[in-house]
């Protein structure tokens, strides 16, 4: 097991859940490339969203280096999408990178994708961070990761979509 097999985790599930959430609801992903002026069909949304899920589906299952650098391609371009809207400042209210959840670009945002980049990069260095194999030579048959998994997703996921919007709250003028 490599040191990167949490983050790893943490960022395929991401991906995974990213990417079906797309694939059944792209308006908003939509809606954010048309406001980039970058192709936005809603087929070619649902089929990458597909993509994503499947690449993050694969790397949970295998975590070999293949996977790996298919993620970190996929978080590596995330970022550099959301930080041309920030630098655009262009008004897009939600990426879409969870269909529905508003999630408007900021910094965090682009920390957290380069925060998966690195961590697809250990795995790609120091393979075997599939789910499988790490349970395997975790403690108490895997729960305590479970659990830290299940917390390290659901707080990704608040500041991806809460902690921009609260920011914005405190900021002068907000």
């Amino acid at each position: 097991m490599t040191l990167a097999a949490g983050p790893f985790a943490i960022a395929a599930t991401l991906l995974a859940a990213g990417g079906a959430a797309k694939a059944v609801r792209p308006g908003d992903t939509a809606n954010a490339l048309r406001t980039m002026r970058l192709p936005s069909s809603t087929l070619l949304i649902r089929v990458g969203g597909f993509a994503e899920a499947v690449v993050g589906v694969a790397a949970l299952a295998v975590g070999d280096r293949v996977t790996a650098v298919l993620l970190g391609l996929s978080f590596l371009a995330f970022a550099a999408f959301v930080a041309l809207a920030l630098r655009r400042d262009a008004p897009i209210s939600s990426c879409g990178c969870f269909g529905k959840a508003d999630t408007p670009p900021s910094r965090v945002h682009v920390a957290i994708n380069l925060g998966a980049v690195a961590a697809a990069a250990g795995v790609a260095v120091q393979p075997s961070a599939g789910l499988p194999d790490v349970l395997s030579g975790q403690p108490l048959a895997g729960v305590p990761f479970v659990l830290l998994l299940a917390c390290g997703v659901g707080l990704a996921f608040l500041a991806l979509t809460s902690l921009p919007r609260t920011m914005a709250l405190v900021r002068p003028g907000g």
